[in-house]
């Protein structure tokens, strides 16, 4: 079976009544959220995105990674503490697995390459229609087999599976690491025309994320001391 990892995708979104409130006030209630982070990230991987500009239904989004629940559950324990959190909401919530795949002949990455970041992140919630399982399994590794050399022909895009079966509502979460938004147009453009396409139950909401460090992410909510990414 491998090593597997726990993968939580959180959207925050902040109550716009937030923005009104004094510097300061907002100032400590980000720097309580910021602590939280930095305290999951010194012992495991954790990545923050802004999605202000890019979607109207959440700000800022938490990818964490860990091989149990529990330093899951403790980060979020802890960002629920924060003064942020009592003017925010979880607009969205995804958790999956990382496994390998059964469909490519190469070794499948259980944890991001460090270093590896794009630009952008973009993130969403796949099921497959229930005709898909009952093909025979060669069947299905041809199918793949198309779809993953569309793949191969947009180099730039890293993709990433994750699996959700029985722990989340959704089957997969699939997240594309791009420095290039338009090339990740063009691959979901060529995949529509796949076989491979035909079995797609649903593959929305869909987020572009922007890579940012926590300081920069939190810092867009209110535009307030805004800086370069660290």
């Amino acid at each position: 079976m491998g090593v597997r990892q726990f993968v939580k995708f959180t959207f925050l979104k902040v109550d716009p009544a937030w923005r009104r409130l004094p510097a300061d006030e907002r100032a400590q209630g980000k720097a309580e959220l910021a602590a939280a982070l930095e305290e999951f990230a010194s012992d495991h991987f954790l990545r923050t995105y802004s999605l202000v500009g890019t979607r109207g239904d959440c700000d800022l989004m938490i990818r964490a990674i860990a091989p149990s629940l529990e330093p899951i559950h403790e980060l979020h324990v802890l960002l629920n503490q924060s003064g942020l959190m009592r003017w925010a909401e979880i607009s969205h919530s995804f958790l999956a697995m990382t496994k390998e795949s059964v469909y490519s002949p190469e070794p499948t990455p259980l944890e991001p390459r460090p270093g590896a970041d794009s630009k952008y992140l973009i993130v969403y919630p796949m099921w497959k229609k229930r005709e898909w399982y009952l093909l025979p399994a060669e069947e299905r590794m041809r199918v793949m087999h198309g779809h993953i050399e569309v793949g191969k022909r947009h180099g730039t895009i890293d993709i990433n599976t994750a699996y959700s079966y029985g722990l989340d509502d959704q089957e997969f979460v699939v997240s594309f690491d791009a420095d290039e938004p338009g090339e990740f147009l063009d691959l979901v453009q060529e995949l529509r025309g796949t076989e491979s396409s035909a079995y797609t139950e649903s593959e929305t909401p869909i987020f572009t994320c922007i890579t940012a460090s926590p300081q920069r992410a939190l810092d867009a909510l209110d535009g307030e001391s805004v800086r370069a990414p660290v």
